[in-house]
């Protein structure tokens, strides 16, 4: 038995579970999601920070052909000094030594390649401690939001995509004896095989906020299907990338499988490589996440690939009317606060009619309103300690500049401040800034604005707010949307207008739920069907575009006469 098929065997539950998951949509996770030495090992914290410490200052090791160059300028948005170098492989060389490893890995058929990919996640899973650890450091992510998304809950998305591509692949018989009969004339027989082959290289172009749990879908995707993967991380984020696939590469090796058949090449700022690339005629599905500039050029400029993208979009809330105001700003400042809105889901957009709302305490102004969403964030982050955590640090220079630069850009209902982080003085910490906006300031609130930056809008109506989202998310694009009304026919309309403008909608969340969180197995991040995303995490059309069937014919003769 071959050790891909060990391999398999091994994590055949999990992912019959994981099949079964997707197909239900109900809660199911592998991977647990709390920090527990009691789950992970009582040192595994402190070993986990020992790895992380331990890259610091270092040359990374991977699997790679032959060198270009070393590339390295990570700095953590918390200021410690990272140092890491990375080898950039020569890209011709790479795609070389890839095209010539691809037989084999498609030749080893589907449950060889899930096998393998099983246990990387798994491996993955084990080293969850010193993956928050990078991930904090690269992102800015606080530590219990980096060790979910940046861990058990990216996994989670791998596995997914495991589970989904393996359920496309099992729809092609590998065999199949075709009769077709003819009346008084012998029957038409042939014996027919498919095979299901894989597109080619496929490049996952990873972000800097989300290296992995953004990353890992795509990655798993192509290489279950059996495409070999170039992982190209964000210079500003790269370590978690580099972790991710040399555990990959140490799999394939024991598996019997050339290393490179899952690659990093990083690059710097001032040399990006990446358009370099997706142009490359080897390359045949590009996975990207990030701006709507660069993923509309790849959509525009690489005819030979299959083009997946995710890209910016303005997420919205609408408030109709609500049963308490105070749940609605408690979920709504946790919402707007975690990741200090560096999310893909994070509300930029919040309409509120201009003659305000009912509660069941009454009617509230849209001032009023406007003051219990900005006195909830300015309470919660008065707890410098407590809030750092949820905050975490702003990752890009480019987006605390931001910040600055909107402050102008309407009536500042609450100001964004700088918070010092109690171990790490010189951290990038910013508090959420809320700024009031009219209904017909659409230029500043209709283009997304990425960061902690939250506009609300003043609008004629609930009809006027319904108007203004169709009109915005139609053009510009977006992943989430929300609503809070306690009539019906609102909630009804609300819903036809998510499904005008193909949008995934949350109704009324006051609980421990939030708009920008989405769960693997259950939830489609993104739908494909607005601006904001041309593919969807993860459903059919995610994994299948990844491989093609190839048959073949043979005729079987008639039996000779006697």
């Amino acid at each position: 038995m071959s050790k891909a098929q060990v391999f398999y065997e091994a994590h055949q539950g999990t992912l019959e579970q994981a099949v079964a998951a997707n197909r239900s949509r109900e809660f199911w996770s592998p991977y647990p999601e709390a920090a527990s030495g009691r789950i992970y090992g009582e040192t595994a914290n402190v070993d986990g920070r020992a790895c992380f410490d331990g890259y610091l200052g270092t040359h990374f090791e991977l699997a790679v052909p032959a060198v270009a160059q070393q590339v390295g300028e990570e700095e953590s948005p918390y200021g410690l000094a990272l140092d890491i170098r990375y080898d950039r492989p020569d890209t011709e060389a790479l795609i070389a030594r890839m095209q010539a490893a691809m037989p084999a890995w498609r030749d080893a058929g589907p449950e060889a390649r899930a096998g393998v990919c099983l246990e990387i996640l798994d491996r993955l899973n084990k080293r969850s401690f010193e993956m928050a650890y990078a991930v904090m450091h690269t992102t800015g992510q606080g530590f219990m939001m980096a060790f979910q998304a940046g861990g058990p809950h990216a996994q989670d998305r791998g596995l997914e995509a495991v589970a989904r591509a393996f359920s496309e692949m099992q729809q092609v018989p590998h065999r199949a004896s075709w009769v077709k009969p003819q009346g008084k004339h012998p029957a038409l027989a042939m014996e027919k095989t498919f095979r299901v082959v894989p597109k080619g290289i496929s490049l996952v172009v990873a972000c800097a906020t989300f290296p992995t749990w953004n990353t890992y879908p795509g990655l798993f995707a192509s290489l279950v299907t059996g495409n070999p993967v170039i992982v190209k991380p964000h210079p500003g984020a790269m370590l978690p990338v580099a972790i991710s696939v040399q555990i990959a590469q140490q799999v394939l090796t024991e598996a019997g499988y050339d290393p490179c058949l899952v690659s990093m090449v990083p690059d710097s700022k001032a040399q990006p490589i990446t358009k370099e690339l997706a142009q490359h005629s080897a390359v045949r599905l590009i996975d990207f996440t990030g701006s709507s500039a660069f993923g509309n050029w790849l959509e525009q400029n690489c005819p030979q690939a299959e083009v997946f993208t995710e890209k910016s979009g303005v997420n919205t809330i609408i408030i109709d009317s609500v049963q308490s105001m105070k749940a609605v700003a408690r979920n709504l400042t946790f919402t707007l606060s975690l990741y200090s809105g560096q999310m893909c889901t994070t509300p930029q957009a919040i309409y509120i009619p201009r003659d305000g709302i009912e509660t069941a305490d009454g009617r509230l102004s849209f001032d009023e309103v406007a003051e219990a969403l900005a006195g909830g964030i300015a309470k919660f982050t008065d707890n410098t300690e407590v809030a750092v955590n949820v905050l975490g640090a702003i990752q890009s220079t480019d987006t605390q500049a931001r910040i600055d630069d909107c402050a102008n850009l309407g009536e500042v209902a609450l100001a964004s401040r700088a918070l010092e982080h109690p171990e790490f003085p010189h951290a990038r910490i910013r508090t959420p800034m809320l700024l009031k906006v009219d209904a017909s300031d659409i230029d500043t609130y209709g283009e997304e604005r990425f960061g902690p930056i939250t506009f609300l809008i003043a609008t004629d109506s609930t009809a006027h707010s319904l108007e203004l989202a169709r009109k915005v998310i139609s053009e510009k694009g977006a992943i989430t949307l929300g609503v809070y009304s306690t009539s019906e026919a609102v909630l009804d309309q609300v819903d036809a207008l998510a499904l005008d403008v193909k949008v995934a909608l949350s109704c009324n969340l006051t609980g421990g739920v939030f708009v920008n969180q989405s769960a693997a197995f259950s939830d489609f991040h993104a739908t494909g069907g607005n601006p904001a995303a041309n593919a969807s995490l993860t459903d059919g059309a995610f994994v299948s575009r990844r491989f093609v069937v190839v048959q073949s014919r043979r005729d079987v003769p008639p039996p000779a006469e006697a």
